[in-house]
């Protein structure tokens, strides 16, 4: 993102929401312009098929404070959350979805909640307008499992509208199904969530593009998003962990074995027990070399790159002392 006077950016990622367009956008542009704040809307067309380009291009030519950014092809909602926070200018960022289920006018709310000291502002759809078996049932109980895995307890990840200070999107990188995770992910770098109730409306133009089959998806990006908060710069500490106590285990067998044999002469030829002792001690040494390969190549990751493990937030200097005269 480059530096600019823009005051706002709502990023906005659009998906064959061709009849949503002009409702949209009259609703959202009266509440920017109450704002008295330099203000942008990013579009991101992520690669529809339908008119959704050219509606976009439309609104963009009767207001030039739209910009319109269109991905070559489907890359999804993350991709295009990516792109749109590329793109973005503004000091402070907002989604939304397109669809005309968030409400514009939870927009000044966010931004006051930002105000009072939030780095990151989740919207929460407590009356959420969506079939429960489908969506709203398995909505909640993804909500408590990335809670608890992740730590950060929020009431729903899944909500579009969210407000970010720009430093936080900046240092975002995404992909998968990431997006979902976005304080989740802000908040391991040390950022402060906070979480509104904000109003949903029933879906009444177009079609939802999301379903039950998505819940795969985010339960491995959920697993993806907890190993690189806790393990990614200590990668030993998880498979060395589980390979040692594999292989003690297995070792401890073979072992028990071994005393059988030499000294009560157990015959070991055709037993069981003989191969899982020998598979687990060499599957505990495997993944205690995973943990040290992770090590090396977590190590030269961080300082080929530059990447810092650690964020700062503030920094107070000391006065400089004057030299002696």
């Amino acid at each position: 993102m480059e530096p600019s006077n823009c005051d706002l950016s709502v990023v906005v990622p659009f998906y064959e929401e061709e009849a949503a367009i002009a409702p949209f956008f009259a609703e959202l542009l009266p509440v920017l312009d109450r704002l008295n704040a330099a203000v942008e809307v990013v579009a991101v067309d992520d690669g529809s098929r339908d008119r959704t380009f050219e509606r976009l291009r439309a609104v963009h030519e009767t207001d030039p404070r739209v910009r319109v950014v269109r991905l070559r092809r489907n890359f999804g909602q993350t991709a295009a959350l990516a792109a749109g926070f590329e793109h973005a200018r503004g000091r402070t960022v907002i989604t939304m979805d397109g669809d005309l289920q968030n409400d514009p006018a939870d927009i000044p709310r966010l931004l006051e909640a930002l105000e009072a000291g939030s780095d990151v502002v989740s919207g929460w759809r407590h009356d959420r307008k969506d079939a429960q078996i489908h969506r709203v049932i398995p909505s909640k109980l993804a909500n408590r499992l990335i809670s608890r895995v992740t730590g950060v307890v929020l009431h729903d990840y899944g909500c579009g509208i969210k407000a970010y200070r720009r430093d936080v999107v900046s240092e975002l990188r995404l992909y998968g199904e990431m997006h979902r995770f976005l304080p989740a992910i802000a908040a391991d770098r040390g950022a402060r969530i906070s979480e509104l109730q904000v109003n949903h409306r029933p879906r009444t133009l177009g079609r939802s593009k999301y379903g039950i089959t998505r819940t795969v998806r985010v339960i491995l990006d959920l697993v993806t998003v907890k190993f690189l908060s806790d393990f990614s710069t200590r990668p030993i500490q998880i498979f060395g962990l589980f390979g040692l106590l594999v292989a003690l285990v297995g070792g401890a067998l073979l072992g028990f074995l071994g005393i059988e044999r030499i000294f009560f002469g157990v015959e070991l030829g055709g037993r069981p027990i003989v191969l899982l002792a020998i598979v687990l001690f060499v599957t505990g040494l495997q993944f205690i070399t995973f943990g040290l390969l992770g090590e090396m190549l977590a190590r030269t990751y961080h300082e080929s790159q530059g990447k810092p493990v650690y964020v700062v937030g503030e920094t107070l200097d000391p006065t400089p002392l004057r030299a002696p005269e």
